[in-house]
């Protein structure tokens, strides 16, 4: 069997922006979670049998406490963000397991359920759905990947090295070194993306590279700069790598085949039907 496990949030973003807004009879803006929904469950007609959904019930995190600068949910559109409620209600009332989070976030949810699902033998493949460079450290060869749902395109471990320059094992040292915008926290001076991925290809994680540069022996652009960056702000350097390090040790369920959709519930229809009858509403 295979395991499909989706980003409820970067889907709700997706929809509200790139289809018309939509409001039901009580005027309440519900053209994204439509969208997902619609998606969501075109997956379980095209024939997805285990399924679960994340989302960010709230935006902030424990990682709002360890970096100030971390993202928040400023700036959010009101209209997307209300539907982020509406969005949990309904795929549950679709009968499908959602994980609103709460102290961790959506990226944490999928890496602890794609790591639990990798556990089981009767798992063939674990498709993570999500364009997020955070869960590539989540992949394992051809066993657990992402999919991107915009064009179906899978990225295995090979496809992670392709577009990274490192391992899947590598991206929270990675994302440390050369930052991380969509998140909040800038990364460590000098570091680039070519810079980064030359040194942790051999070295691997941060505290495996050596502070003389002259034993690096990579193609590295002012080394010696870049030694010293990283020996004056270790310390960031790990906190940004703690802050890219998804938690998998979260409960998300006990048995993958709690994940199993068995069709909707009885309250979907009244909500498919909510769905339906709201008017669309062009700029």
């Amino acid at each position: 069997m295979e395991v499909h496990l989706i980003d409820g949030t970067y889907e709700l973003f997706r929809y509200f922006y790139a289809v018309p807004s939509a409001r039901d009879a009580d005027g309440q803006e519900v053209g994204a979670v439509r969208g997902v929904v619609a998606s969501v469950l075109g997956m379980m007609n095209r024939g997805a049998t285990h399924v679960g959904v994340a989302t960010d019930h709230i935006i902030e995190s424990f990682r709002n406490r360890l970096w100030p600068g971390y993202k928040t949910g400023a700036g959010i559109d009101p209209a997307l963000w209300s539907q982020f409620p509406i969005l949990e209600d309904a795929l549950t009332a679709l009968g499908v397991v959602v994980w609103p989070m709460v102290e961790f976030e959506a990226d944490d949810a999928l890496a602890a359920a794609a790591a639990r699902a990798a556990e089981d033998a009767s798992v063939s493949r674990v498709l993570i759905c999500t364009p997020d460079k955070d869960l590539a450290q989540c992949i394992r060869g051809t066993r657990v990947v992402q999919m991107l749902r915009r064009t179906n395109a899978i990225v295995d471990e090979e496809g992670v090295v392709k577009k990274f320059g490192v391992q899947p094992a590598s991206i929270p040292d990675y994302l440390a070194l050369v930052g991380d915008a969509a998140d909040g926290y800038p990364g460590l001076p000098g570091w680039g993306a070519k810079s980064s991925a030359a040194v942790l290809a051999k070295f691997k994680h941060l505290e495996n590279i050596p502070a003389d540069p002259r034993e690096w022996r990579v193609n590295a652009a002012n080394s010696s700069t870049l030694a010293r960056t990283l020996i004056d702000q270790r310390d960031r350097a790990f906190l940004f790598r703690d802050l890219a390090t998804l938690r998998t040790d979260i409960p998300v369920f006990d048995s993958v085949e709690e994940l199993r959709w068995t069709g909707p519930t009885q309250r979907f229809p009244a909500l498919a039907a909510r769905f339906d009858a709201a008017k669309a509403i062009r700029a």
